[in-house]
Order: structure tokens, then sequence, then C-alpha cells
């Protein structure tokens, strides 16, 4: 039976949002190999396709444009021949640079019958129509021939290295990455980057940019950033991971038709689709205790604006009410702008602690000034999170949101419905206040690895924030569970930010806090939607197409004509759909509070197939439903 066009949507949003590890994919391809599918041709023809669009948009003539390809011996540098030969074929001047001692015989033989030219760097290769270097000497000048072909270049394909490579690179492609790209550290480049108009050759990489660490997302040493990367078959975990998902560029994921359903992604990606299910929908016999309240222990004597802030998003994420526990002068400064808040402790269904809350070392700092009973009641509600309670009493106890403040007073071990949401530093702070020795550089260069490794000393959800925010949580299997989201524009890095985030997560607790007894599980989930919301109430605020990441354009090999008319397509668009231009505008973080009532509702009526409605009503002037489609290119 075919699959219904919901089914087939369905299908397309997991593989878009889901990563697999390398030997889980491998053992997706086997059954095709097994069956004669030819896989390394059908991705071949799609990087072909794809590399037409890329010059085409460039306002490069395919026919006659200069590219070379950086081949290696396996079969990344077999996918890349095969689709230089089919450029080759239409015209363009194709240069192969092995960077091995052999390269795919077939590729091979393809792209010298469509004339291409390949130039080897190792001493000892031995690659057919292509004469070794003579020695050290020699293989220095082929070296630097090669680097100036690159840079004379419209299209380099990187095609050296595949999923199995394990660290850094190494010999001839590390050099050749430290010339061509970067040693160590992101590229100097605003967050939106349109290749079109860069200085110097575009770059395709083939299934992942070389040098970066597949599974780890990780930038081990020398690699080479792409403009847009073809993945073939299913997400990696370095096209989703940060710092490794910075140098991808746009992702193309080429469609194989792999069943991944009988395997757990390695990490997985939260949308608009599975945000919605998240959402407690209103109900008529509601009332605003049924909807969920927030209680917040945040702001201070000292940091009055913090304490306005998570609460006006806790108060427009969604839920029935909330309290405020802190100083007097803060909750009338609340009360001046949200006069529905209740003031002091009593029923709520979350906690929101520490935002705009000293640390330890800040409070004795300030003195008499600073002391005004916040870390106390944290302190307090923290420890009934412990993990030395009885599993029924810790199920009782609502969620909580530690953030800032909260952090210094955590006890030694908590369950996983207590949220941690540091940055880097304050990540760093934590995992040696339990024996680790980092430091933040380390932090942002590993993630994944301090991100799960704080999951694991302090029992814990963890929200590692970035433009890319990583959760880390419980999965109720011995692998954490890892989410990741990177809806957001880079104008978030605002302060007051992390205030609003940590509002929007206790809002989104709180709605659910009856599923979350039931089940701890959820709270990677919920604290992953809630960072989706924030992240689109920051692209609505800003009104630009900027985000940490997008989900890939699906390529069906079938019908590659449908990928360029859906370049072409948006190509035309006057403006790119926005109001601010593709990069959109400065934000403060009340703006971003602002906005989340209409991201909720607007995530809440895509899940209802009314989106474009929605946001026609709003009469904004921005397509704000643009966030969601896939036809947000600039390639």
């Amino acid at each position: 039976m075919n699959p219904s066009p919901d089914e087939r949507r369905e299908a397309r949003r997991t593989l878009a949002t889901s990563a697999y590890t390398a030997d889980m994919i491998r053992s997706l391809e086997q059954p095709f190999l097994d069956d004669g599918v030819p896989l390394m041709r059908i991705a071949a023809g799609s990087l072909a396709s794809v590399a037409d669009v890329m010059l085409t948009q460039a306002g490069l003539e395919p026919a006659g444009a200069r590219v070379v390809l950086l081949a290696g011996a396996g079969n990344n540098g077999g996918d890349g021949l095969y689709a230089s030969a089919d450029l080759a074929g239409h015209g363009a001047d194709v240069t192969v640079v092995a960077t091995g001692r052999s390269l795919h015989q077939g590729g091979l033989d393809a792209l010298l019958r469509a004339g291409g030219v390949v130039t080897a760097l190792d001493p000892q290769a031995a690659i057919p129509g292509s004469e070794a270097p003579a020695g050290p000497d020699q293989a220095s000048e082929e070296l630097d021939q090669a680097l100036e072909l690159c840079r004379q270049a419209d299209l380099i394909i990187d095609a050296m290295t595949g999923i199995g490579l394990k660290g850094a690179l190494r010999g001839i492609p590390a050099a050749l990455a430290a010339e061509l790209g970067m040693e160590g550290g992101l590229p100097d480049r605003p967050a939106w980057h349109d290749p079109a108009g860069q200085d110097g050759p575009l770059v395709l990489a083939v299934d992942t940019p070389s040098g970066v660490d597949i599974d780890e997302g990780t930038l081990p040493g020398a690699y080479i950033p792409a403009d847009v990367t073809v993945t073939m078959g299913a997400m990696k975990p370095c096209l989703m991971l940060p710092p490794a998902a910075y140098v991808c560029g746009r992702v193309v994921l080429v469609d194989f038709g792999f069943d991944t359903s009988a395997l757990v992604p390695s990490v997985s990606c939260m949308n608009a689709e599975d945000c919605a299910g998240l959402l407690r929908a209103p109900r008529v016999d509601d009332t605003k205790y049924s909807r969920g309240v927030v209680g917040l222990v945040t702001g201070s004597a000292l940091y009055h604006g913090a304490g306005l802030l998570s609460s006006r998003a806790a108060a427009s994420g969604n839920v029935g009410m909330i309290r405020y526990c802190g100083p007097e002068q803060v909750g009338d400064l609340i009360l001046q702008e949200l006069p529905e808040t209740v003031l002091g402790r009593g029923r709520v269904e979350s906690w929101v602690l520490g935002s705009g809350v000293p640390t330890r070392q800040a409070q004795e700092a300030a003195g008499p000034e600073g002391q005004d009973g916040q870390r106390d009641l944290i302190a307090d509600i923290l420890n009934r999170q412990a993990a030395d309670l009885d599993e029924d009493e810790a199920a009782a106890d609502p969620p909580v949101v530690a953030d800032a403040g909260a952090l210094d007073l955590l006890p030694d071990r908590l369950g996983p419905r207590t949220v941690l949401t540091p940055h880097a530093g304050e990540m760093a702070a934590l995992l040696n206040s339990h024996g680790e020795n980092v430091d933040g550089d380390q932090v942002m260069a590993e993630p994944l690895h301090w991100a799960v490794r704080a999951c694991q000393l302090t029992g814990a959800t963890i929200l590692l924030k970035g433009a890319i925010t990583l959760v880390v949580g419980e999965d109720g299997t011995d692998r954490p569970r890892v989410m990741t989201t990177g809806f957001g524009p880079a104008w978030l890095s605002t302060a007051g930010s992390g205030d609003v985030l940590s509002g929007t997560i206790g809002a989104l607790l709180a709605q659910n806090a009856g599923p979350i007894q039931d089940d701890a599980t959820l709270m990677a989930d919920l604290t992953a939607a809630a960072a989706f919301l924030h992240g689109l109430a920051g692209s609505l605020a800003s009104a630009g197409r900027q985000t940490g990441w997008e989900q890939p354009l699906i390529f069906d090999p079938r019908k590659p004509q449908d990928f360029a008319d859906l370049v072409a397509q948006d190509s035309q668009r006057d403006g790119h759909g926005t109001v601010a231009g593709p990069m959109g505008q400065p934000i403060r973080a009340g703006q971003v509070a602002d906005a989340l009532p209409r991201a909720i509702g607007l995530v809440m009526s895509r899940a209802e197939g009314t989106a474009d409605q929605n946001d026609q009503s709003a009469q904004d002037g921005d397509d704000a439903s643009q966030f969601f489609e896939n036809s947000s290119l600039w390639f």
C-alpha cells in the first residue's frame, strides 16, 4: 500500500529531525547494498544536481565552471568522482585532487571518460591517469599547486573523508584543510552568511565537511567549512550538534528511503509539530488552576529586571496563573505590568528559581544590600528535589527550573524533574563542583560530552544554552536522551534572554504537571519545546530569517527538478519575505516575552493545519509561517 500524503510528510519530518551514528547509518545502508541498489550513483546524481543549483544561484554557468574535487580513497571520494564526472560531462572544467594513495576505480574511470583531470599528492599514490610526486620536494610543489587550483576554483567539492573518520584529519587532508579552511574555532563571519556574495570558491561537502567528528559534533583539528552539505540517506549527529553544525552550511538530505523505525535516534531536534503536541490546549471546563500555576523565585534586591522578565514569560506561556516570591520592590515592579500576578507562596505546578538571584560570591560582595532571603528559599525548594526522597514523594513535588543564582545551591544529587539551564561558564563551574576540571572554552568545544556528563553527575535534566541549544535528559534506558533546538536568531544573545527562557520552561512544565508525574522522561522534550518557543518568539520579534540551525532540505533523487524549482522560486521572493531583511533586526528580551503568545498560537494552529490562515489574520506584514518551511534557502 502506498503511503498517504500525511504519512509521507510525517516520515520526512522524522527524517529531517533525527540523527543516527555512523554505525547506525551503515546498518541502514546494508540492506540496500545487499539488494544491489546503486546508492553511490544515486548519491552522485544528487550531488551534481545540487552543485548545478549552487553555481546557478551564484550567477555562474555550470558549463565552463571551474570545479576542484578533493577526493579520498573511500566511498565518499567515489560519490564525488561520479558527481564530478556528471559535471564534466555537462561542460564543467573538473580537476580531481587525490588526497590518498588510491581512488574509487569506477568513479575514476567515469571521471576520466568525461574529460576530467587527476593530480596526486601522495608520493606513494598509484592512480591511473596521474603520476605520483617523485619525493618530498615535488610533493610540496604539487600541494602548493593544488591549493592554488582550489583558490581559483568556482566550486570545491569536499569528498576527502566519510563517516568512518575518527578524530582529527591527518596527513595531506589535514594540510589542505589547514590552508583552505580553519584550524580551531569557528569562522569569523556574521550569523547570516550568503555564500553567493563571498570572496573565493563555494564549498560543497559530501555527507559531512572534512574534519568534523561525526558522532560527537566537535571540531578536533583542521576542517573545511561548507556552504552546502549534501548528506546521504539520513542525518548524522554532527549536522545537528554544535559546534560542528555551525560549519556545515545549508544541509541537503538525499532521501534514499531508509527504514529507521527500528532505531532510536542518537540526537533528535525539536520541531513545530512535536512542540504543538506538548502544549496544553484550553478546555471548556478549565480553571486558572487546571491550566497550571508557575511559582517564581527570581529577581532580587540587586537585579530587579530578571524577576520581571521571567514573570512576563511565564505569564505569557499558556498557563492560568503565576505566583511571585521575592523582594517587595520587585513584586511591585511586576504588578505594574502584570497585575494578575499573585504574590507569596501557595499552590504551584512548577518552580522557576535563580534568574537574577546573585551567586553566593556576588551576595557576599554586596553586603547587607544583597540579603533578601531569595537564596534561602531556593535552597529549601531544591533540597526537596534531592534524590534521597522516595520516588512517590519526589514525583509529587512540582518540577523545577534552576537558573543562574540557583546553580550554586544544588544538592549533590537531583532527579530528572529538575532542569538546570547553564551557559558554558556556568556549566564549567557546575562540573568543577562535581570533581571535573574544565573551563568554559572546553565546554563550548565539546558541548555534547559535557552536557551528558553534567546529566550523569547531577541526575538532572540539562539545558546548555547556545545558538544551538542542547538538552540532555533521562530516556528510560541506559542512554541519555539528547535533543537540540536552534530555531532562534543570534539576536537572542542579549541581556535578559535567559530569564525569558527560564520562565518559558516553567510554563511548559506547569501545564504538563500531571503527565510529568506519570513519566519523568517527558522533561527533556518539554524543556526542548520551551527552548523552541523561545527561539521562535525571537525570530518573530527580529523579523528575519537567520536561525542557529535550519532543518535540512529534502532532496528526492527521483525528482531533482523539484529541488531546483524550489530554490529558484525562493530566490525570486523580494526581500526574502521578511520585514527587516534576512538577518532581521536587534531585539530586547522583553520583546521576546511579548512575542511568546503569538509563537504559541502559531505552533498550535499549525498543528491543526491552519497556520497560513492564522498568520494572515495577524496582519503584521511579515510571513511568520515561513519559519516552518523548507523554502528558506540561501544558496
